[in-house]
């Protein structure tokens, strides 16, 4: 049987196609809306979730009953259906993923298929372990470093005492700031929203590996271009770090140090596709280990 003849149907008219675009968008808003619903009912609890490193942070710093506010009346009724909104769609990403994969999968060879599947699972997993090591990593080493801050003249007090051996100046009381008192009254929808900037900043850059490797099984890229061009790659994932994380060194670098061991590591996954696909080559007689020429190899082959 010929690739050509492994094409499902796909002459129908343009308004069938159309039509069945429409239906897949209709189950998809669907599916979202009911997510969004879904995530409302337990939006406080996801909220009180989120909001949990600072909360530890505050308590670490003495505060034994962190309190946040919210100053208009619609704000906390907004910030819950903002994170409703997020997490709706999460749960609602089975549905529009699976009616995205019926939509195009008429029109794709059975290799393209079998190679394009895990990706559309892999995908959604990298970016949940990517939200993980936000939430549980990164923003508790970001709260203590802001919130730390406010806790800077007792932090002096103790190494003034440590240093001088001082009787008691370790335990000594912070020294009261002339002026205005400075504390920290948190706002609620400000805090989510750093919050839900570092889940949505490394949940995407765990895309990275799933992205090149699609695009390696694609004849996009290739193992020794991604090497090459690691130094522009390094310059790129500075200014990525700068960009999507708040101004601390702290984030930053690891930022940078998670993105480039994610780049590091899509370079050996795409070396592990041209092998595999060098492999299968190589059974199917279009070039042996003396002479790789692929110029002679359908393009249908490659992916």
């Amino acid at each position: 049987m010929s690739q050509t003849e492994e094409i499902e149907d796909s002459t129908a008219p343009l308004i069938e196609h159309l039509a069945e675009l429409r239906t897949r968008l209709i189950r998809s808003v669907i599916a979202f809306l009911i997510g969004i619903v879904l995530a409302f009912v337990v939006a406080e609890p996801i909220l009180q979730f989120l909001l949990d490193p600072i909360k530890e942070t505050l308590i670490e710093l003495g505060d034994p009953a962190p309190t946040m506010q919210y100053t208009s009346p619609q704000e906390y009724l907004f910030t819950l259906f903002r994170i409703s909104m997020v997490f709706g769609f999460a749960l609602a990403f089975p549905v529009i993923g699976y009616q995205m994969w019926r939509f195009v999968a008429p029109g794709l060879y059975r290799q393209e298929k079998n190679a394009f599947l895990p990706f559309l699972v892999a995908s959604p997993v990298m970016f949940i372990l990517g939200a993980s090591f936000a939430h549980f990593v990164v923003t508790p080493l970001a709260m203590a470093f802001f919130l730390g801050f406010v806790d800077v003249p007792s932090v002096l007090t103790e190494m003034f005492g440590r240093i001088t051996g001082a009787e008691g100046a370790v335990n000594a009381p912070a020294p009261e700031a002339e002026g205005i008192r400075i504390t920290f009254f948190g706002k609620v929808n400000e805090s989510l929203d750093i919050t839900l900037k570092f889940i949505m900043a490394f949940g995407l850059c765990f895309q990275l590996p799933v992205l090149l490797t699609l695009m390696g099984k694609a004849g996009l890229v290739s193992s020794e271009g991604l090497g090459n061009v690691r130094k522009y790659a390094v310059v790129g994932i500075l200014v990525l770090a700068a960009l999507v994380t708040p101004p601390d060194v702290i984030t930053q670098g690891i930022l940078f140090v998670v993105v480039y061991g994610l780049y590091e590591i899509s370079i050996q996954l795409v070396r592990r596709v041209e092998d595999k696909r060098d492999a299968r080559l190589r059974e199917e007689g279009y070039f042996d280990d003396d002479e790789d020429d692929l110029g002679d190899v359908p393009e249908e082959d490659l992916k």
